[in-house]
């Protein structure tokens, strides 16, 4: 049966619209994305086989070009139209985070955080450096690849701490698995920079561990 027969109630687009986007599943959300099935089977079918095929909506997204396109019901022009999709939405995220704008609390910075580093297919180290009145100044990534103490070096994030004349900063990285848990290197790393960084009286705000879609603040976890 096509979405079309079925009640209004039922159908995804109708749902978001009236109950809005949480009340649908990754099945429900992917085919509005969709818009149309195939011959013999709805986009919400389509939709979950999909989903199996992959195996989650994050590794759908995540998919290779040439995988995806071969996958029933897709192609280049979904594949694209994708893309355009996870980019407006990381800049999206990213205008949350500009130049200027104030952060109060580590949710602030979380958002943007996930959807810059959550993804990633390695570790990447970075930092947020904002003025007295926690305004930022800028985001860099600093380092790639496994994190641990002795792989970044505290002058390393002095030197770009001086050139963008910081007087706070809040550090980030992502764990691959999305286990957000700080591992001892990471308690480690964050004490090392902490003395690091009184030593030129720069206060170090936090230090968010990110994963796909969730963040743990060392700080909160009273490791600052």
């Amino acid at each position: 049966m096509s979405i079309k027969d079925w009640p209004s109630q039922e159908r995804p687009r109708e749902r978001l619209l009236k109950q809005g986007d949480k009340s649908l599943s990754d099945a429900e959300l992917l085919a509005i994305f969709l818009r149309t099935g195939t011959r013999n089977i709805s986009a919400v079918d389509l939709a979950r086989q999909l989903l199996n095929q992959f195996g989650s909506l994050s590794q759908l997204l995540k998919a290779s070009q040439s995988d995806f396109c071969a996958a029933m019901g897709l192609g280049e022009a979904k594949f694209t139209q994708l893309q355009a999709v996870m980019e407006m939405s990381r800049r999206v995220h990213a205008d949350g985070l500009s130049q200027g704008h104030t952060i109060t609390k580590s949710a602030d910075a979380a958002n943007f955080l996930i959807a810059e580093l959550g993804d990633r297919p390695a570790e990447v180290f970075g930092a947020i450096f904002l003025d007295t009145k926690h305004h930022i100044l800028a985001f860099e990534e600093l380092f790639h690849g496994t994190i641990d103490h002795t792989s970044i070096h505290p002058r390393e994030l002095i030197r770009r701490v001086i050139y963008h004349n910081a007087a706070r900063i809040i550090l980030a990285h992502n764990h691959l698995s999305g286990d957000t848990t700080p591992s001892q290197a990471d308690i480690e790393l964050t004490k090392s920079l902490k003395n690091a960084l009184d030593m030129l009286d720069v206060t170090l705000l936090d230090h968010l561990v990110v994963g796909k879609n969730a963040f743990c603040s060392l700080a909160e976890r009273g490791f600052l």
